[in-house]
């Protein structure tokens, strides 16, 4: 691997936006960057944009082909990775394909069951047929987890390879004193408060204490008002995110379609048990299957049950804690990943 490489990023994800796959790849780039690396992100900030259509918060940056293949021939770089599959990465897809330059992929959002949950007449079978052709021509197309890379071989993605998730163990820490100002147990969940993310399974459970909802996004004006016991923090990045983990008893991730769930991880770290069905995911990243996963995480169908469970779990004497957990997923080891990733050769074409 060179000592040192330019690298082109390509996203339609970045802040403003606050999720999952911004801060994956604001902490890959930093970590690029102390190893070495000179890093380009190319984000739609600065440029002309326009929202996207049922969700105003993701803005899309249109015809900017022309710009990009500027930007490209003058950063000349050694790797492209185009980390989404939006209007950004499709300029940048077209770009590679026309000047015979090779670039990796990533496939962090479960796209067709997202599409297919805002817009019931889009079939997902057809979403699916598209992110094929898409991802096809990547020589390395990125996930997270060996479950959901079976699933795209499944669906027929080739070149699939593995680039796990870490934690920033020193942002995402234990606050020892530091308390929400809620009755207790507080339970908290952190993510976009939209119908895809499956967050009013968490808002309408009976549980004792209170529920602090971290995250802004389309749904939450409709939610507060019909779920007025629910705390609603907005947004929160930063010490105040930190200290919102930091501050309650146990994370509730009532997701059932994110492939991995950065925000387990980022709990853990603060010392919090996790709550969640048994999915993708968490089933990955927390489930019994991992070692010490049985310590710091209770899986349910029933939602409840496992915050109940995740509650006696956070209160009783085990082997494993959730901060040793989260210790021992760091983003060295990923950031590594990611490099081995985007050198890689493409497989052979299957024998005649």
């Amino acid at each position: 691997m060179a000592a040192h490489l330019k690298i082109l990023i390509v996203t339609d994800a970045w802040t403003p936006q606050v999720n999952g796959v911004v801060r994956t790849l604001e902490t890959l780039a930093q970590d690029l960057a102390a190893l070495g690396h000179t890093v380009r992100m190319v984000t739609p900030l600065g440029r002309r944009t326009f929202p996207l259509p049922t969700y105003p918060e993701i803005r899309l940056a249109l015809f900017q082909k022309r710009a990009l293949t500027r930007e490209m021939r003058d950063f000349a770089p050694d790797a492209v990775h185009i980390a989404t599959e939006g209007s950004l990465g499709l300029a940048a897809r077209s770009i590679c394909l026309r000047h015979g330059i090779a670039f990796t992929t990533a496939f962090h959002t479960r796209f067709a069951e997202y599409v297919h949950a805002r817009f019931r007449m889009v079939p997902e079978r057809v979403v699916w047929r598209w992110l094929r052709w898409f991802h096809r021509p990547a020589t390395a197309v990125m996930v997270a987890t060996n479950t959901l890379k079976a699933e795209l071989e499944a669906h027929g993605f080739p070149n699939l390879r593995i680039w796990s998730r870490g934690v920033d163990v020193e942002k995402f820490r234990p606050l020892p004193g530091v308390r929400q100002p809620y009755d207790a147990p507080i339970w908290i969940s952190v993510g976009r408060v939209a119908v895809e993310k499956n967050i009013e399974a968490f808002l309408a459970l009976d549980l004792p204490g209170t529920k602090l909802m971290v995250g802004d996004g389309p749904a939450r004006a409709s939610l507060a008002r019909k779920y007025p016991d629910v705390r609603f923090a907005g947004a929160l990045s930063g010490e105040a995110l930190t200290r919102a983990y930091a501050g309650s008893d146990v994370f509730v991730f009532p997701s059932r379609t994110d492939t991995f769930g950065l925000v387990t991880l980022e709990a853990l770290a603060c010392g919090l048990t996790v709550a969640a069905y048994p999915v993708e995911g968490p089933r990955d990243v927390v489930g019994p299957d991992n070692p010490g996963g049985a310590d710091v995480a209770v899986l349910d169908e029933d939602l409840r049950a496992a915050c109940l469970g995740a509650l006696a779990l956070r209160r009783a004497p085990r082997s494993t804690t959730p901060r040793a957990f989260a210790e021992a997923r760091s983003w060295r080891a990923c950031t590594l990943q990611f490099l081995r990733n985007i050198v890689v050769e493409p497989d052979p074409p299957p024998a005649p």
